[in-house]
């Protein structure tokens, strides 16, 4: 398939800088069109692993015009700096998403939207912090499989080894190369989609070619298992109206999504509302994005 030229976006975004717990962190802004008086309604954005703010360009340009959009690049992500560290801890991502809401909605409770990880991310702020979030939509942040304790002596073993051979992310020879990688991941995303994804997703390198926006550590194991009991008693304490997301086209790696366990563990939030997106995939926000933003419009209205 020949290369396409980039998405071009509906709507800009500017970029702003804050420094957040010792790192400079960007947090991708869509200003709210002129032309209305009443105050702009705010959502936050937050990506998953691997992926960056400019995400959400094709759900923005669905979203209400008039919306001020918030999506930040979780620290070690896009334009924002990488920990000087080995290890990316989840509670980082609450401690940083924490002192962002501080900086731009100060005032009450924020609504936000998270994808993947920061679906993850966003659900259990919301238990640990109710009076912060007022709606959240999780858009197939699933969480993980449960674990078990016995899990743990080959989980850090394995971590040990992965630190022992060192992170690396391979790169690519053109901005064509990283369009065509987001396809065979994706399969179902468009070609001028991947295009305008692949200058955001990466950058050039000096040797001329280009890598991946993303720290190479992020590839490693986390050396922690997911404590599923841990999780829900956070996510019992969440008063926020939840929306929650899942995609149509299952991924062998989401089957475990689709078991009565798991529903069981949807149980924990008491006020929620659950739906598909038909036709999508993981990335339902790529697969498809006018779908996503009717149901974060209608659930926020």
């Amino acid at each position: 398939m020949p290369p396409a030229d980039p998405y071009l976006p509906r709507r800009e975004s500017r970029s702003l800088f804050f420094d957040i717990r010792g790192l400079r962190h960007h947090v991708r802004c869509w200003d709210p069109a002129p032309g209305r008086d009443d105050p702009a309604p705010t959502l936050f954005l937050l990506h998953g692993w691997m992926d960056v703010s400019a995400s959400f360009q094709f759900v923005a340009d669905a979203l209400p015009a008039h919306w001020r959009l918030y999506a930040p690049d979780w620290r070690g992500f896009g334009l924002s700096a990488r920990a000087q560290s080995d290890t990316y801890w989840f509670p980082d991502y609450l401690g940083d998403l924490d002192a962002l809401l501080d900086s731009l909605a100060p005032e009450g409770p924020a609504d936000i939207a998270g994808h993947s990880m920061g679906g993850n991310v966003a659900t259990l702020y919301a238990g640990v912090r109710p009076a912060r979030v007022r709606r959240l939509v999780n858009l197939d942040g699933l969480g993980l499989p449960t674990t078990r304790p016995d899990q743990a002596p080959a989980r850090y073993a394995r971590w040990l080894d992965e630190l022992k051979a060192g992170p690396s992310l391979r790169d690519y020879a053109t901005r064509d190369e990283v369009a065509a990688r987001l396809m065979r991941t994706n399969p179902r995303l468009r070609a001028d989609y991947a295009a305008f994804l692949a200058q955001h997703w990466s950058r050039p390198t000096p040797a001329g070619r280009f890598e991946l926006l993303a720290d190479p550590v992020h590839r490693l194991v986390s050396p922690t298992l997911y404590r599923l009991e841990e999780v829900l008693a956070c996510w019992r304490l969440i008063t926020a109206d939840v929306l929650w997301v899942q995609a149509g086209h299952v991924e062998e790696w989401q089957r475990f999504a689709h078991t009565p366990a798991y529903r069981r563990r949807l149980q924990a939030i008491r006020s929620r509302r659950r739906v598909t997106v038909a036709g999508a995939g993981h990335m339902l926000h790529h697969d498809r994005p006018d779908e996503v933003a009717r149901l974060i419009e209608e659930f926020l209205a």
